[in-house]
């Protein structure tokens, strides 16, 4: 079946293709279109002719900027998005030999892998829950205790883009997203 979270069909065969794009898609999910965020590996790739961590670590600044920003740009903040972007890579291509799947693969437990996201660049203690579940969800990564690690979004139902498998769930996720919101708003 493959991914379908970007809701254009040649990004999510570049997401079921190149992991690292998975990654970077979850990179960018934020302050912008969950959907638009995944797509950004797709722009790379058909911009940059490559997703290969060494050679985004690599690319010269200013120019892979330029690329990110070009409409339809990577995301609402290309530049910094970029430069997060080259950070990340050079994480994964230090660490992990370029090999992103290495990051779940070696993880023995959910604690280690959610240990292991928590380090990326950009990946605060909620979005490495949601990774962890999006791993288990969609990837069937399921080291012992990722449910543990991942709190609520290892639940069924539609609360992130781990449970995003089409686009009627894309848009149930949105509208539980938006509640949250507003209860958030009302609570103030």
């Amino acid at each position: 079946m493959g991914f379908q979270i970007a809701n254009e069909p040649e990004a999510d065969k570049v997401l079921d293709q190149y992991p690292f794009a998975v990654l970077v898609g979850m990179m960018l999910d934020q302050q912008y279109g969950m959907e638009h965020a995944f797509r950004g590996g797709w722009k790379v790739l058909s911009r940059f002719g490559t997703l290969d961590p060494a050679a985004i670590a690599a690319a010269e600044p200013e120019a892979f900027k330029e690329l990110c920003s070009r409409p339809p740009a990577i995301h609402r903040f290309p530049g910094s998005m970029a430069a997060r972007l080259q950070e990340l890579a050079a994480l994964v291509d230090s660490r992990y030999g370029g090999d992103v799947t290495r990051l779940w693969s070696e993880a023995a437990t959910g604690k280690e892998l959610l240990k292991r996201v928590q380090e990326l660049p950009g990946f605060g203690k909620q979005k490495a829950q949601i990774f962890v579940a999006l791993l288990a969800k969609q990837l069937g990564v399921r080291p012992e205790g990722w449910e543990t690690v991942a709190g609520d979004y290892a639940l069924d139902g539609y609360r992130s883009v781990a449970d995003v498998v089409d686009a009627a769930s894309l848009q149930k996720v949105r509208e539980f997203k938006q509640q949250k919101k507003a209860a958030a708003k009302g609570a103030q």
